[in-house]
């Protein structure tokens, strides 16, 4: 890797297009450097997670409204369009990206990085497949694009945070989204660069999504980002440009928005010909649920079967939760939001409550998408009652060990201490999801396939789940124009396209 020196320059030092970050950035989008086998196989992965999570979610409010706007224009002159999840109908690659985006994070189900910054990379692939199927890409072009989407989302991370100064992680996303395009049309270094610096531009905004009362935007701010991406890398290739420098300008990012005139970053980049497996450090959800809650959930699992008297408030006089500064002071009591505390809050919120996530589980010793949510167990009298018990506490060795750059020491759990009103006293602590590479059980290939075919049960016909796994096995073979077989259609009766909320399309 090489390293990138980011700082804010005044006007008049003119900085030269090679050494501003998205430079680099292009630069390593339009390196022609093969994808490792090791990288491909994991890109299948994600494909099938985000079949998976997307398949999940095709009836779900938020689903039904972007499809419904998503199908509202009519497919793009310039290429065959691009598919929308579930069904045959195709619109344009920019309302495709946004409908399918809205689909693949709806249920916060499928992968994760975190460092300085939070991201969840598999966002990248709905609007790079879009423009792939549109333009009648292969498979090798599509793998070639994630491969940069995931390296240039996962790099941004490791070095930039974003919500220290209450901007939304998307941020990362559309620059990485636009350089993973460019990466699949095989578009030259100068046109990716106007398109990052596009892509950046349009999709910074603050975190308020992701605070107090959450909204349904939550699921629609990447796909946003992804819809951002998509159009500015049409705008580039037709000759227009971006705000330049877009990181290092006296009025840009850094100085206005992030750490300030006088911040320095360092952004590690793959060096020239040098492969990109960023991917290979990113992990996926076994349950749905913000990925700090991964491990909690598994712990509570555990601690169900061993010690059940722990889901019973009657015998429960208090449960602390020890973890990072993220997980207390953004899905902990830490936060202060007393959304995270109430029954009628929305799923959006309750995905983001440790203490709500953390008594469920212990309550019930599994998780559920729908059922762990739904409003009759969020309302449960002795559900509330242990839900109010629970609280987290910063603890400064697990927030360093949060912020390790060293992957085997990185861990996202804690320590819980439960006393009993007996005077008993129950501890453990977990470091990372049982589905972490590091976990009890990692996640492999035949994870993957057994989380779509549970998710798909029901909603697709067998033949189809059948057809989908063994073309997403295929992923780098699928010739020229066939990507459009990526789409996972719903069994008959299952979405029905009249049913959509009318707006202004």
């Amino acid at each position: 890797m090489r390293n990138h020196d980011v700082r804010t320059h005044r006007s008049d030092e003119n900085l030269a297009r090679p050494d501003q970050l998205a430079w680099a950035m292009a630069e390593v989008a339009t390196d022609p450097v093969e994808v490792e086998t090791e990288v491909q196989e994991m890109i299948i992965n994600r494909v099938i997670d985000n079949a998976s999570v997307a398949v999940a979610s095709l009836n779900r409010a938020p689903i039904v409204s972007a499809r419904s706007q998503a199908l509202s224009h009519p497919v793009a002159t310039g290429g065959s369009g691009a598919s929308i999840v579930g069904i045959a109908e195709k619109s344009s690659p920019e309302w495709a990206a946004w409908a399918n985006g809205v689909a693949v994070r709806e249920l916060d189900y499928h992968d994760t990085f975190l460092a300085a910054e939070y991201s969840h990379p598999g966002d990248n692939i709905p609007p790079i497949l879009a423009v792939g199927e549109h333009a009648g890409g292969s498979g090798h072009d599509l793998v070639r694009a994630v491969a940069t989407g995931y390296e240039l989302q996962v790099d941004l991370v490791r070095a930039i945070s974003l919500h220290a100064h209450k901007i939304d992680h998307v941020a990362h996303l559309g620059p990485s989204a636009a350089a993973g395009i460019g990466t699949l049309l095989g578009l030259d270094t100068e046109t990716v660069f106007q398109a990052i610096g596009q892509a950046l531009h349009t999709t910074t905004a603050t975190r308020q999504s992701r605070k107090g009362e959450i909204s349904t935007w939550k699921a629609h701010a990447p796909a946003f980002a992804g819809k951002m991406a998509v159009e500015s890398v049409d705008r580039a290739m037709r000759g227009q440009t971006s705000p330049v420098p877009i990181y290092e300008g006296e009025d840009g990012v850094i100085a206005w928005l992030l750490d300030g005139p006088d911040a320095r970053y360092t952004v590690p980049l793959p060096a020239p010909g040098e492969a990109k497996r960023a991917i290979l450090d990113t992990y996926t959800k076994e349950h749905s649920a913000e990925y700090q809650a991964q491990a909690w959930i598994d712990l509570a699992r555990r601690l169900h079967t061993e010690h059940p008297e722990a889901g019973d408030p009657e015998k429960v006089d208090s449960i602390l939760i020890r973890t990072s500064h993220h997980t207390h002071f953004v899905i902990g009591s830490g936060a202060n939001d007393p959304q995270k505390y109430e029954p009628t809050a929305s799923r959006e919120t309750l995905d983001h409550s440790i203490p709500y996530i953390v008594a469920v589980a212990l309550q019930d010793g599994t998780w559920h998408h729908e059922r762990s949510y739904a409003p009759e167990r969020a309302g449960r009298r002795d559900t509330v009652a242990l839900w109010h018990k629970v609280t987290t506490q910063e603890d400064a060795e697990w927030t360093r060990r949060y912020h390790s750059l060293d992957l085997q020491e990185k861990a996202f759990g804690g320590d819980v201490r439960i006393t009993l009103t007996d005077g008993t006293v129950i501890e453990d602590s977990i470091a990372v999801a049982d589905a972490h590479p590091l976990g009890a059980r990692p996640f492999a290939r035949a994870q993957y396939i057994e989380k779509f075919r549970s998710l798909a049960d029901g909603l697709v016909d067998d033949a189809e789940i059948d057809r989908f796994l063994e073309t997403a096995a295929n992923l780098p073979d699928l010739a020229a124009g066939e990507l459009g077989q990526l789409n996972v259609r719903a069994a008959a009766g299952i979405v029905d396209l009249a049913t959509g909320p009318k707006g202004l399309f």
